[in-house]
């Protein structure tokens, strides 16, 4: 008998559920941003026009309005360096950071729309070392794929220049050594 009444009081509980759940469709919401590319924005080369700080503390800052805050924030930014004199190899570009010619090598932003690059070398260093960025926002689908090989942000960054110019589309026909 309890057996009965429970599936008599199942059966009504699908039924109330199936016949109040429908109702009106409501309107459609927003696009979602899953399925947008956003663009991959690159610097070109550039060098140093000249370095600030002291022995073991250099630094110099260049202009790159594409870095901005959601870019930074929800993205991913990679820096490259070609140094002149890598003993290394003359063709050589190295993910940042990096440790090369006796000293280290990074970058960081330190205001949106700005990008530092450093190092600790003794010596001044030199004008002719060239630096490049690229930033990859949130939302690009590169950048969801290449999480997939690259799982961790410190992976990422460490991506091979070749590889990142190919998966990320960034063009790579200025010479390096002129």
């Amino acid at each position: 008998m309890k057996t009965k009444i429970s599936t008599i009081y199942l059966l009504l509980a699908i039924t109330v559920i199936t016949f109040t759940g429908c109702g009106q469709e409501g309107p459609q919401g927003p696009a979602g941003v899953d399925g947008q590319n956003a663009a991959v924005y690159y610097s070109e080369w550039f060098s140093p026009t000249v370095w600030s700080g002291t022995s073991g503390d250099w630094y110099f800052s260049a202009s790159a309005p594409d870095l901005t805050q959601n870019t930074v924030e929800n993205g991913v930014v990679l820096a490259y360096v070609w140094l002149s004199g890598d003993l290394y190899s003359s063709t050589t570009v190295r993910p940042l950071p990096a440790y090369a010619l006796g000293a280290n090598w990074s970058f960081l932003i330190h205001q949106y729309g700005t990008i530092e690059f450093t190092s600790d070398e003794i010596m001044q260093p030199l004008l002719t070392h060239k630096f490049r960025f690229i930033a990859i926002p949130g939302t690009s689908v590169a950048l969801k794929s290449a999480i997939l090989k690259y799982p961790t942000t410190i992976a990422l960054k460490n991506m091979p220049y070749k590889e990142a110019c190919a998966l990320f589309n960034v063009s790579d026909k200025q010479q390096l050594i002129k």
